[in-house]
């Protein structure tokens, strides 16, 4: 399951990320956002959702959301 399907406000753990763009790998990595870390979806929006991740806040869009697996 990626993030775009999460239930706000449960702790969920990233099972992996899935993506072709190394760009893309090195943002979400920059974020925290790798393997084994938590991240919470606070809220969804159109076009994304805003997370928790390692004490931060983060508004991201569907494409990355779908990148990760939870």
């Amino acid at each position: 399951m990626n993030l775009t399907f999460a239930e706000e406000g449960k702790e969920y753990i990233i099972r992996a990320i899935e993506t072709d763009d190394e760009e893309l790998d090195a943002f979400l990595f920059s974020l925290g956002c790798y393997s084994g870390e938590p991240i919470t979806v606070i809220s969804h929006i159109k076009g994304g959702c805003v997370v928790s991740i390692k004490d931060g806040r983060y508004n991201i869009d569907n494409q990355l959301a779908e990148a990760i697996i939870i």
